[in-house]
């Protein structure tokens, strides 16, 4: 999954309004990715281009090319003569993502288990720690994009690679999902389980590892509240405080 941006927080930047650059548009797809991230932006909600270009002060065209980003990430839906609007996941559309993700993530746990080296265990680590950082200081956003870049991780150590790529789409899928529907200041697991699955791999337990992965899903999944919401346009000023 691209990295949409780890500064999370509740505040929303503030952005100057000069020039058109690529560093500028970088930072205006960060933004709208966390406030999406962090349901400022609700689900369904529209995304007229001419507005977002008046709130930000940048051009339609650059405002579009951000809008396509994001529907490539699945974030953002793009409907033909109704244009871009907020992603809203379904719950058949979550039973789903994290069916596959059953399938796929435990059935690589083995791999994972014969593969992994020190070193690996030592970034997975470090992952998981900043993960439980960001929860603890209320950084939504940056925990969600963290826990699927673990799992991510974890997937290309199997060797892989085309299952991995997978992987990254699935928890793209899931990274909204439960941005939307999940419980604040937690991602619907234990905050040590990743720990926990770290060591099943490091002891080069592939079962135990396959079966712990089974629950966390599971967890995860069962953690989600899907209740559909009325679709209102947003107030973008106040959204992004520009």
């Amino acid at each position: 999954m691209t990295d949409a941006g780890e500064s999370g927080g509740a505040k929303p930047r503030r952005l100057g309004k000069n020039g058109d650059g690529a560093e500028r548009h970088e930072a205006i797809y960060r933004t709208i990715s966390d406030a999406i991230i962090e349901h400022r932006l609700k689900p369904g909600a529209r995304l007229r281009e001419d507005a977002l270009a008046e709130v930000f002060g940048t051009s339609r065209t650059g405002v579009r090319k951000i809008l396509q980003r994001l529907a490539l990430e699945q974030l953002v839906t793009l409907t033909p003569r109704r244009g871009a609007s907020v992603t809203r996941p379904t719950a058949e559309e979550a039973k789903d993502v994290f069916d596959a993700r059953q399938m796929v993530e435990c059935g690589l746990m083995p791999e994972v288990a014969r593969h992994i080296k020190p070193d690996d265990v030592r970034e997975l680590r470090d992952m998981a720690r900043r993960e439980r950082e960001a929860l603890k200081s209320g950084e939504q956003s940056r925990a969600i994009k963290l826990s699927a870049a673990f799992h991510e991780r974890l997937a290309q150590l199997s060797g892989n690679a085309t299952l991995a790529a997978f992987v990254g789409q699935l928890c793209s899928r899931s990274s909204l999902i439960l941005a939307v529907y999940g419980s604040s200041g937690h991602l619907g697991c234990e905050s040590h389980d990743h720990d926990d699955l770290i060591g099943f791999l490091e002891a080069g337990d592939g079962e135990r590892a396959t079966a712990f992965m089974g629950r966390h899903l599971k967890a995860i999944e069962a953690s989600l509240s899907i209740v559909e919401e009325e679709q209102e346009a947003p107030d973008l000023h106040e959204i992004f405080g520009v």
